[in-house]
């Protein structure tokens, strides 16, 4: 066992990182979500991304000891969570859309409708 809270030891750190990661992202997509759940606009989906990077960065800076302000880092957690935010939004929206009026759209993919003719 030595070793393994050291920084030696990366195999028990990259676990760590993939599980935190994996986690950004689920809440990512549970923040998109939630925003079409409740029928809000999409740029209420864009401000909790903004602010679940930010939390992300602070876990990567108290975590990882990784920088506690970077901008560079910060716009790449932004970036990679607005792409499951956007998706779990999209595909919410469309489900309710398709389901709730049935009479005037069809789904076309996962991520949208169209009109019935």
């Amino acid at each position: 066992m030595q070793g393994l809270f050291f920084e030696s030891d990366t195999g028990v750190r990259s676990a760590i990182r993939l599980v935190v990661v994996l986690i950004g992202f689920w809440t990512a997509w549970r923040a998109g979500r939630a925003a079409a759940e409740s029928w809000s606009n999409y740029p209420l989906v864009i401000a909790y991304t903004v602010l679940l990077a930010g939390a992300m960065q602070f876990l990567h800076h108290a975590l990882f000891d990784g920088p506690v302000l970077s901008l560079f880092y910060y716009v790449i957690d932004l970036v990679l969570l607005l792409i499951f935010s956007t998706a779990g939004y999209r595909y919410r929206r469309t489900n309710q859309m398709v389901n709730n009026y049935y009479w005037l759209y069809e789904k076309t993919s996962p991520f949208s409708w169209k009109a019935k003719h």
